[in-house]
């Protein structure tokens, strides 16, 4: 049967993006899509090596190097949704309700309040970083026993926030889908600085023989269509839209 391989981060496949776009795109060109589901910097060493004939992912400067060093033909912007600051109801940095990401942070830090990092280099991962530097916190130095990092996945981090009653970053897709809250909820959104952008690459035919090409373009080439962008603007959630298609954004 024809297939490529799909290196991805894994909120495209914990939101369950995926089981409502793939069949859409299997119907329609008989390519079946298998994925490997990963954090984006995996994602992208797995596109480096030329174990995945596309890679689905959303850390754009990491994305940009990946084509930049030749392992990658062009990025493509795709869809957008942006990332949340979730936290216990109890509230120990007193934060819920803010607008202002950086300040959160801060509070976070100053009160030792217990923070869950995904810490596997992931493009959710990469942000998290970014956003404790915005916020003045060199928190290699600053990290303490309130700083967890656990190397895994947007599930398991939430998972182990909602065991700690901790704060954690997440996309707000993998969020709006997952089921085991608890005592979790959102209490920072809103920021400009927690947009979130996903790109596709077709890795290099030239460094990897064995890329399908023509299938992987033929993916790329639908979720960038008109039938792809609406594939993926349609998958809703109790009614909330997960992701935003904005292949068409110059720039994004």
């Amino acid at each position: 049967s024809r297939f490529i391989t799909v290196s991805s981060t894994t909120s495209t496949t914990d939101s369950g993006l995926f089981d409502h776009i793939l069949p859409a795109f299997k119907a329609k060109t008989s390519i079946e899509v298998r994925v490997v589901s990963q954090g984006t910097g995996q994602a992208l060493d797995t596109g480096r090596r030329g174990d995945a004939d596309v890679v689905f992912v959303h850390a754009k400067a990491q994305e940009q190097a990946f084509v930049a060093e030749g392992f990658g033909l062009e990025r493509k912007p795709v869809m957008y949704n942006d990332f949340v600051l979730i936290g216990p109801k109890s509230d120990p940095a007193a934060i819920k309700g803010g607008k202002d990401i950086v300040a959160g942070l801060k509070a976070v830090q100053a009160k030792a309040a217990p923070f869950v990092s995904r810490g596997d280099k992931s493009g959710t991962h990469a942000a998290e970083l970014n956003l404790w530097k915005l916020a003045g916190v060199d928190i290699a130095q600053a990290k303490g026993p309130w700083y967890r990092e656990i190397g895994q996945g947007m599930g398991a981090a939430l998972n182990t926030a909602g065991a700690m009653g901790a704060y954690v970053l997440s996309d707000r897709a993998t969020w709006i889908n997952f089921k085991n809250r608890g005592e979790l909820e959102v209490v920072v959104e809103g920021d400009s600085r927690l947009f979130n952008q996903y790109g596709v690459i077709l890795v290099n035919p030239a460094k990897h023989p064995h890329v399908k090409r023509s299938d992987g373009q033929a993916f790329i080439d639908w979720l960038v269509s008109p039938e792809g962008q609406k594939s993926i603007a349609d998958y809703k959630i109790n009614g909330q839209q997960l992701f935003f298609a904005n292949a068409t954004q110059a720039g994004a």
